[in-house]
């Protein structure tokens, strides 16, 4: 087997829990008007089948700001925004309907493709769309009559769910529709975000030009929570917010549309890059994605161990043990001992671990078997684990606690621990210590 064949097997392996974990599920998937335009479109309506062919149940809603522009220029009519909304009077609508239809045609047509030596060979895609979205008029902001441009009123998520039962992709435009037979022009975000909150959609996966919000560093921040996102939404329309007749950026709209669904109870929103080819099958079907995911909650979480985290704390802890660093534990002693562990847990796989071992009549605990695993080391992942063991420790009446290091020394003194002689041990740890490890102790005072 050569190492691309198997790179290919190890992947298709380490996606199996994601796979198992999303079939069943609600996406709704916002492409833009720009996502429409990009060269990767193809790409991402093969990757969208996939998902289809996988049982995830897909409701894709497409905006056509790119579109509208091209054609309200070649009707020779001005582009007039106020507080980043289209104002749409009648002539302009017509401009809308016109190039929304050719979008939704163009993405219906990708969809039908059954090509051999495709992605799509073999799918059979059922497509179906409709006015699903009721919608009123904006009304008049501050003086500025918007015309018709509209706001979200009622989604029909019942008609929505028959589709989706039937195995269906449902395919949602910015156009809403009122009782009286009027058609209003939207913001996809607000439509995509309403999608997902009628449906009580399990994910919404927007796609944009950047793969995501990137730090101070120039990292790429491969989660980050609502609260965070909406104090960004500033920081990236900063530029233009005094001024209503300029749009919003891109990044500002999205980091809105996915605080806002988190608010309102979508777990999880992933901002994507449509100019990224596969960034949809990475940001699903990986660890830690290719965009940035952000929740109402971390994703990641230090709890308790319990006794189905052996096995991921064995894989955790042997590298260790391997090169002497940690002294080996058989799953026997491990499992005797689970309820001393507490983890860090990130989508169900254990990246860290922790035990707490408590000498009641001293009032010390023992903080021993501290892992994180390499490959998400220089976080903060480590501190949230003492954190969760200095807490587990105070519930429990212990003042100090104490740690034997043989390499790890620096990184216990930086958060607050001493050292301290072997005399310093509870009695009967001190008759248990492995002279030939030699191990440094260190206290630290809860």
């Amino acid at each position: 087997m050569n190492d691309t064949t198997q790179d290919f097997v190890n992947w298709f392996r380490h996606s199996s829990p994601y796979i198992h974990a999303h079939r069943g599920k609600t996406f709704v998937v916002m492409l833009g008007g720009e996502a429409i335009n990009d060269s990767y479109l193809a790409s991402i309506v093969h990757d969208l089948a996939l998902l289809n062919s996988l049982d995830v149940r897909l409701v894709l809603v497409h905006g056509a700001r790119p579109q509208i522009d091209e054609r309200t220029r070649e009707a020779g009519l001005e582009i007039r925004l106020h507080h980043d909304q289209r104002v749409t009077d009648s002539e302009s609508l017509r401009c809308v309907i016109e190039a929304v239809g050719r979008v939704r045609t163009e993405i219906e047509a990708q969809l039908s493709m059954g090509l051999a030596n495709t992605p799509m060979h073999g799918a059979r895609i059922r497509v179906c769309s409709g006015n699903f979205i009721t919608a009123r008029p904006l009304g008049v902001l501050d003086g500025v009559d918007m015309g018709h441009t509209g706001e979200l009123r009622r989604v029909d998520h019942l008609a929505i769910k028959q589709q989706l039962d039937m195995d269906n992709i449902v395919l949602i435009s910015n156009l809403g529709y009122s009782p009286t037979g009027e058609i209003f022009n939207m913001s996809v975000e607000e439509v995509a975000t309403g999608v997902a909150v009628a449906l009580k959609a399990d994910k919404l996966i927007l796609f944009g030009q950047q793969e995501g919000i990137y730090d101070s560093s120039g990292d790429l921040r491969s989660e980050l929570l609502a609260e965070t996102a909406r104090r960004l939404v500033h920081h990236y329309s900063a530029r233009v917010a005094n001024d209503p007749e300029q749009p919003w950026s891109e990044m500002a709209c999205l980091l809105q549309a996915a605080a806002d669904a988190c608010d309102k109870g979508i777990p999880r929103c992933h901002l994507v890059s449509h100019a990224q080819d596969g960034a949809l099958l990475i940001e699903l079907f990986t660890r830690d994605g290719t965009g940035t995911m952000i929740s109402k909650e971390s994703y990641e979480q230090v709890r308790a161990a319990d006794i189905e985290d052996v096995g991921g704390i064995l894989e955790l802890i042997a590298p260790l043990e391997e090169k002497g660093v940690l002294v080996r534990r058989s799953r026997e002693l491990l499992e005797s001992e689970i309820e001393r562990f507490s983890v860090v847990v990130r989508d169900g796989a254990i990246i860290g671990c922790a035990a707490l071992y408590p000498f009641a009549d001293e009032a010390i605990g023992e903080l021993a078997c501290v892992v994180i695993s390499s490959e998400y080391r220089g976080g903060e992942r480590g501190d949230l684990l003492l954190e969760h063991i200095e807490e587990t420790a105070k519930a429990q009446g212990l003042r100090q606690l104490f740690v034997l290091t043989t390499r790890t020394a620096h990184w216990f003194l930086e958060r607050g621990f001493r050292p301290a002689p072997l005399d310093a041990l509870p009695g009967k740890k001190k008759e248990l210590y492995n002279f030939q490890r030699n191990s440094k102790v260190f206290f630290k005072q809860l």
